[in-house]
């Protein structure tokens, strides 16, 4: 019997039915798995489901029944495709179920920082408010987010659904985009670094995009700016954006993804993670539950495509 294999159930949410899987074959669920069992639980497997378990070459070669990868996600930079694409294993992934969760947190993080919300909740909970008898506080200064420029960096769905809130919002959209498109400003991305009032970040990670805010481009920025990366942490150099918040060069910074995940007591971050500019989130931009529940469907029906001999949302394919 065809034998299924969820490695990591617990990362897409416990809360959400699996058994859809089962009229494929045997399912089993693990909630979470290790760089130490997963040499085990792949060696028998005909299907592996997951959203962000390493499968490397040398995981790969344990697992001489695979023929079929569901990958939870979008990005499937945690596969080795091109092992996959040599043994003739099959991997699909998912496009377009996170629009509007990844829009509604990136619009969320960037109203809070700019509204200063951080710094005036504190206020209020600490008992200040209460203890001060003003009726109001207004420093720190905020200001209106009608008439600001918001840059988009990567305009695919998630970034034309956040230009579309900005603009409702009363902002003026600029795009940096490999290949320019009819419907947004499309600059460099030295120009959208300079003119950014917000900064978000929507792409995927490749040799193309790794360290594409680097350094350099960061110091581009006006020091008032926010930026906002909900993409893949390595699409920016870490560092110099830490180094930016901790000196004043940019006004806040709101990050729902890392180069690791988590992030480890040593990684630039930690340094800077209770700044009252400073949002950081635990990779769940993506994961509303209608989301999820939408990705789990979207996974099923990839399985069942490919049992029944049919292409659907290959990425190991040309």
């Amino acid at each position: 019997m065809t034998r299924l294999v969820i490695l990591d159930a617990a990362s897409i949410g416990k809360d959400l039915d699996y058994s859809g899987f089962a009229q494929f074959g045997n399912l089993t669920v693990f909630d979470e798995t290790t760089p130490q069992t997963l040499p085990e639980r792949v060696k028998d497997a005909d299907v592996l489901i997951l959203n962000k378990v390493r499968l490397t070459r040398e995981v790969l070669a344990g697992a001489p029944k695979l023929r079929l990868i569901c990958e939870a996600a979008t990005g499937f930079d945690n596969i080795d495709l091109g092992y996959c694409r040599e043994k003739g294993i099959a991997v699909c992934n998912v496009v377009g179920y996170s629009t509007q969760s990844v829009a509604q947190l990136t619009v969320a993080m960037a109203l809070s920082l700019i509204s200063k919300l951080n710094v005036y909740r504190s206020y209020v909970a600490s008992g200040q408010y209460t203890k001060n008898g003003r009726p109001n506080l207004l420093e720190p200064v905020y200001h209106e987010i009608a008439g600001k420029t918001w840059g988009i960096l990567g305009y695919g769905n998630i970034g034309r659904q956040v230009a579309a809130v900005a603009r409702a919002l009363g902002c003026k959209v600029i795009v940096h985009k490999r290949t320019p498109v009819g419907d947004a400003e499309c600059v460099a991305l030295e120009d959208l670094c300079r003119r950014s009032d917000i900064l978000s970040i929507h792409m995927p990670l490749n040799d193309g995009t790794r360290n594409l805010l680097d350094r350099k481009n960061i110091a581009l920025l006006k020091p008032d700016c926010i930026v906002v990366n909900v993409a893949r942490g390595a699409v920016t150099d870490e560092g110099a954006l830490a180094e930016a918040i901790l000196q004043g060069k940019i006004g806040g910074l709101g990050v729902d993804v890392y180069s690791q995940e988590p992030f480890p007591k040593d990684h630039p971050f930690d340094k800077v993670k209770d700044l009252p500019n400073v949002l950081f989130t635990p990779h769940m931009a993506w994961g509303a539950y209608e989301t999820r529940v939408r990705l789990l469907g979207e996974m099923v029906e990839n399985a069942r495509a490919f049992f029944a001999g049919e292409v659907r949302n290959r990425v190991d394919r040309p």
